[in-house]
């Protein structure tokens, strides 16, 4: 059973993107996994640093506790085989929410930074990006935006943290109808390609 820990942030139920999760979860569910969901807004998780965590953050100030909110972040990276992140691009990037959850949740001295002292975070064997946008991917990759997200999400917030790491736009989301069987299938090439990471382990 391969533990997976979705993070996901979309305020609507009504969207694309929850139709998205659901599609996901179901494929998951089929396959060899165990599917768990931080559904950011659902929880209503604080995407603000208070100035106390700032002030842990931005001085190395590991004295300083870390929030209960995020400790529970940890326990569910800690449990996980692989994570993937669901979210709408909005504005070239991912919304408040996601953007604030890797702010807190990879705190100094569990993500970067690491202390002899404290517990650190695992490498984890596969992450996947899963994110909707309106435009067709042929124009993001003509304006220079699927780069842009690769280098943002892939090589910073992923990073060294995760071993494998596969990106997917959702593209063309203005004409759902006519890209959502497109879509399904990369969603399962998707699974099915994570399902290999770890057959080949």
């Amino acid at each position: 059973m391969i533990n997976t820990l979705i993070i996901y942030s979309h305020p609507s139920k009504k969207s694309y993107t929850f139709q998205v999760l659901e599609q996901l979860t179901q494929i998951l569910n089929n396959q060899n996994f165990k599917v768990e969901v931080s559904d950011l807004y659902a929880m209503n998780f604080l995407s603000d640093m208070t100035e106390q965590e700032y002030e842990r953050e931005g001085f190395a100030n590991i004295q300083l506790p870390i929030p209960k909110d995020v400790i529970e972040e940890h326990k569910k990276i800690g449990e996980a085989d692989c994570i993937i992140f669901l979210y709408p691009v909005w504005w070239s990037d991912c919304p408040a929410k996601l953007k604030g959850w890797f702010d807190r949740v990879f705190s100094v001295g569990y993500a970067y930074g690491q202390r002899p002292e404290l517990p650190k975070m695992k490498t984890v064997k596969c992450g996947a990006v899963i994110c909707t946008a309106g435009h067709p991917n042929n124009f993001l990759k003509e304006i220079g935006i699927e780069q842009s997200m690769q280098n943002i999400m892939l090589d910073d917030r992923l990073g060294k943290r995760f071993e494998n790491k596969d990106m997917l736009i959702l593209g063309g989301t203005l004409d759902i109808e006519n890209v959502r069987q497109t879509h399904i299938k990369q969603i399962e090439r998707l699974v099915n390609k994570i399902n290999q990471y770890f057959a080949d382990a």
